[in-house]
């Protein structure tokens, strides 16, 4: 299995609703996708590619390397397809690997079970090469195979990533209900923000939002913060590969921006985890952090964007304190923010009518199963004049 210079497919996935800033990713990292999906990309390339793929990518899961295809009505045919594949030529017998799968046969009731049957046809195929077992189990920091089983039709692949890539590794106090990192580049994507002007965080709890922001503003890509990926627990990893790609990176990181990166909380704990998170991602210097209401928040008046990632409210209670709250969010951006767009990402559309602005843009996304969207607001600054026809 020559997997690090041939070709094949690779699925790189996403959280729903992620694709179109995946797909964006992908394509100016010049690579061309051959489909696009709701929870993923798919394009063709080599286990080096994937490396490239792993360091670069801010909006993935996982990358998946695909190694072959077969017909597989119950748990048996699994086995009986896998067991011939040469294992012994992609995974050490001396060392570990472990199982992943996304399944839905008729035969299979639990995953662990389809996982159990991949792992003693490797198992067993190893064995009877080599004379050695090689240590599996649920860990994902060595070698990882993931199963596709739809029906009677299963693809197995290399899963070059492992821990998962939507955690872009430097936020290790994660603070109160925290969003994925993944998630928070995308949202940010999708914006009108063009990375050379003001971004303004009010509200900015871990710090999430603004960290993403300065590391887009200065290209660092999550793979500076990461040292350990499924790829290089492989047979015929190159470590030179990796290394050379990683110092791309370190080469196009920019030290400084020209603009100003503003995070608020009115909480003292918040501001010091989203402090504490932005050293670690190595971007404390290029935020200016204030404990303060985020109606006191500092807004250049060079115009830029203004992004909220208010309370949902979905706890008993807590509904009526938060539509005061939403209401002094429009109000600040009417107020303090003209001439900026505006965004306040939601997962509660009622609250959002307390706003009282209209929305230009409403962007749909998901916070883990929570149906949410990126509410965009044009911040005129004066009255907006209407072009005059001749």
């Amino acid at each position: 299995m020559q997997v690090f210079h041939t070709e094949s497919k690779i699925v790189i996935t996403c959280n729903k609703r992620l694709s179109p800033y995946l797909q964006q990713e992908v394509e100016e990292l010049g690579f061309e996708p051959t489909r696009v999906f709701a929870t993923g990309v798919e394009l063709q390339g080599t286990v080096n590619d994937a490396i490239t793929l792993n360091l670069n990518l801010r909006c993935a899961s996982q990358v998946l390397y695909h190694l072959n295809s077969f017909t597989a009505a119950d748990p048996q045919a699994l086995y009986d397809n896998l067991v011939q594949m040469p294992w012994e030529e992609l995974i050490d017998f001396t060392g570990y690997f472990s199982v992943t799968s996304n399944v839905n046969n008729e035969h299979i009731r639990t995953p662990l079970f389809a996982n159990v049957k991949v792992k003693d046809a490797v198992v067993d195929r190893i064995t009877d090469k080599k004379g050695i077992r090689p240590n599996s189990g649920p860990e994902l920091n060595k070698a990882v195979l993931h199963l596709y089983w739809q029906n009677d039709k299963a693809d197995i692949f290399v899963d070059t990533s492992g821990e998962t890539l939507a955690k872009h590794s430097y936020r290790k106090i994660p603070g109160k209900a925290p969003m994925l990192e993944a998630l928070a580049a995308s949202t940010i994507m999708a914006t009108k923000w063009d990375r050379k002007s003001s971004f303004i965080n009010p509200m900015c709890g871990s710090g999430t939002l603004a960290i993403e922001a300065a590391l887009l503003a200065t290209d660092k890509r999550p793979g500076l913060f990461r040292m350990n990926y499924a790829f290089m627990h492989l047979m015929g990893y190159e470590e030179q590969v990796f290394f050379s790609a990683r110092r791309l990176l370190k080469d196009k990181a920019q030290k400084e921006t020209g603009f100003k990166i503003i995070a608020t909380d009115i909480s003292d704990d918040a501001v010091d985890v989203a402090r504490k998170n932005a050293r670690t991602a190595g971007v404390e210097h290029l935020i200016d952090f204030d404990v303060c209401d985020f109606g006191d928040t500092v807004v250049p008046e060079e115009p830029g964007v203004v992004m909220f990632n208010p309370e949902y409210g979905e706890r008993l209670g807590v509904h009526a304190k938060l539509e005061g709250t939403y209401r002094r969010v429009g109000d600040f951006m009417k107020q303090k923010c003209l001439g900026y767009h505006g965004y306040i990402f939601t997962g509660n559309p009622d609250l959002a009518k307390r706003i009282g602005l209209k929305a230009s843009r409403r962007i749909e996304f998901y916070n883990g199963k929570l149906d949410c969207r990126l509410l965009e607001y044009e911040l005129y600054d004066g009255t907006r004049r209407e072009p005059k026809l001749d």
